[in-house]
């Protein structure tokens, strides 16, 4: 019964993807990784905001009929841990959280690893050239693909300091973090037509940036952007397929987001 039911799976996401995007998963060949953060009392924000993740528990233990009931409540900012921007939270009049196609948030990936040259240099933004040596080796990047930059910083979570590159209350001018360059985010979205852009650190502009010129050109072109992803390393640079599955939050700039991966095993 389980084979033949991974196998009904299989075939529907099969045939599905297959129309959207000329690729299949065969989850009995594939590996499930988990490109999520949990959320914690140690969970990452960015600076300026005044609150972070806050769990309250409402019961834990037995209810008066006799059995066990357990039931938390809680409280967080659109932006922080693994989590989803909107095009919206910079570009006016663009997709809120709840306005995203659903197919754009499950597509085949691609991994860029600048791993190494982003230990050399934390602000280290990505470029065209990186993206042209990719493409020599794996091929051309497909369009409407998910794009993912690995830059090794998941490695240091939840170190704040060592992830943002500072960790002053309040102060968001003094980090340092590699991510996309602008003219490597231009590329990806007018050239690529990629349907998504993420990566395993605090956003998709450089520590440095002040003006956060990624965010205004992927916003732009309804391009949604992930942060703080986890695990890419488990990630090969071709043949995975991404499932993003943000909370749904009406009118939201961004949301929290279950991020997972399907990778040949």
């Amino acid at each position: 019964m389980k084979h033949n039911l991974v196998g009904i799976i299989s075939s529907a996401l099969g045939v599905w993807l297959t129309g959207a995007s000329a690729q299949t998963i065969d989850l009995a060949s594939s590996k499930v990784v988990d490109l999520s953060h949990p959320y914690d009392a140690k969970t990452i924000y960015w600076p300026t905001e005044p609150t972070g993740f806050q769990l309250k528990q409402e019961h834990k233990g037995l209810t008066k009929g006799g059995f066990f009931y357990y039931s938390n409540a809680f409280c967080s900012p659109e932006h922080g841990g693994t989590h989803i921007d909107a095009p919206m939270h910079f570009a006016e009049g663009h997709w809120t959280n709840s306005d995203i196609p659903i197919d754009r948030l499950i597509r085949p990936a691609v991994v860029i690893d600048v791993s190494q040259k982003a230990a050399q240099n934390a602000d280290y933004a990505l470029t065209n050239a990186d993206i042209a040596a990719w493409e020599e080796a794996n091929g051309r990047i497909p369009d409407g693909a998910i794009v993912l930059l690995r830059t090794g910083w998941s490695t240091r979570w939840p170190d704040r300091k060592a992830y943002l590159g500072d960790d002053t209350p309040g102060v968001a001018t003094n980090l340092h973090f590699p991510s996309y360059g602008p003219e490597a985010a231009t590329f990806l979205v007018s050239e690529r037509h990629v349907s998504l852009i993420g990566l395993d650190t605090a956003s998709v502009d450089i520590g440095p940036s002040q003006d956060f010129m990624v965010h205004r050109i992927i916003g732009a072109a309804n391009v949604p952007g992930l942060e703080n992803l986890a695990n890419l390393d488990q990630l090969p640079a071709t043949g995975a397929i991404v499932m993003a599955m943000p909370m749904k939050i009406a009118q939201g700039s961004g949301a929290p987001a279950r991020v997972i991966a399907f990778a040949p095993r």
